[in-house]
């Protein structure tokens, strides 16, 4: 199958799970492609796999993203390298237990590959992308950054903030042509829970990997800001999302609002 776009798709974390299936699913799409991840035994098999299928290029690029020296090698390729189109940011990890059992150093790695990383690729790409009107981001969130009640405190504040980013971006960049999209997974059969030490037989019937990119795709075609494979009502999000945006008038006010103003006046 020869490269139909003569375009490239950086994928982070594309040795397993979320990551190995974008890089199957763009590069059936005829895109090249850029595998980024710690395990590079693991991306050649992959690489190998995807090239004798489709005929595209692949390249691998071995980085560990909680490594700022590493990390830099990215953010310079997505920089300088023009064919690259889409980014689909991807790698992220989380860790078992609850707050006060995960250790300082779990939290700041968890915290500088699933927030730091992301914005600094997004950083490194976007201007580029910007300035030839076109290009995608793709980053993978979770639906765990919507559920306090979920318990997974650290992992879900790190995803809530990538909704948030990828919020903010869709606002900024698509009127200059580049489309944000953040995918929200719930839960999904991926290696990550056994990396992370959670216990398979604890956990819910999960979705498989195949299943929720297709999904994520199908929004990504649509050019949908937010895709939330899992969510059988569309309408649920939008209710939500207009809740949200109704408070935001609001918000700019000169005094506090009356509930704690009369509040005060009567314990005075």
């Amino acid at each position: 199958m020869s490269n139909l776009t003569n375009q490239t798709a950086l994928v982070t974390g594309a040795s397993s799970g979320i990551g190995a299936v974008y890089a199957d699913r763009f590069a059936k799409r005829g895109y090249d492609l850029v595998l980024v991840a710690r395990d590079r035994t693991r991306m050649e098999v992959l690489a190998e796999q995807v090239r004798q299928e489709t005929g595209v290029v692949v390249d691998i690029l071995q980085a560990d993203l909680a490594n700022a020296g590493e990390l830099a090698q990215v953010e310079e390729r997505l920089r300088t390298d023009t064919r690259i189109s889409i980014l689909i940011n991807n790698a992220g990890a989380s860790v078992a237990g609850s707050f006060v059992d995960q250790s300082p150093d779990e939290l700041a790695k968890i915290i500088s590959l699933n927030t730091t990383a992301l914005t600094r690729l997004a950083s490194a790409v976007a201007p580029r992308f910007v300035k030839a009107g076109n290009g995608a981001i793709v980053n993978i969130s979770s639906v765990v950054g919507l559920a306090p009640e979920f318990g997974l405190t650290v992992y879900g504040a790190t995803k809530a903030f990538v909704l948030f980013f990828t919020q903010g971006l869709h606002l900024e960049l698509e009127p200059k042509g580049v489309y944000v999209q953040a995918v929200l997974p719930a839960s999904t059969r991926t290696e990550v829970w056994e990396r992370s030490g959670w216990d398979m037989n604890a956990l819910p019937p999960l979705m498989e990997v195949d299943e929720l990119v297709d999904a994520a795709l199908v929004g990504f075609d649509r050019r949908e800001p937010i895709t939330i494979p899992s969510l059988p009502d569309l309408e649920q999000w939008n209710t939500f999302d207009a809740a949200r945006q109704s408070m935001i008038p609001n918000f700019n006010q000169v005094h506090a609002a009356d509930r704690y103003r009369l509040a005060t006046s009567n314990q005075s």
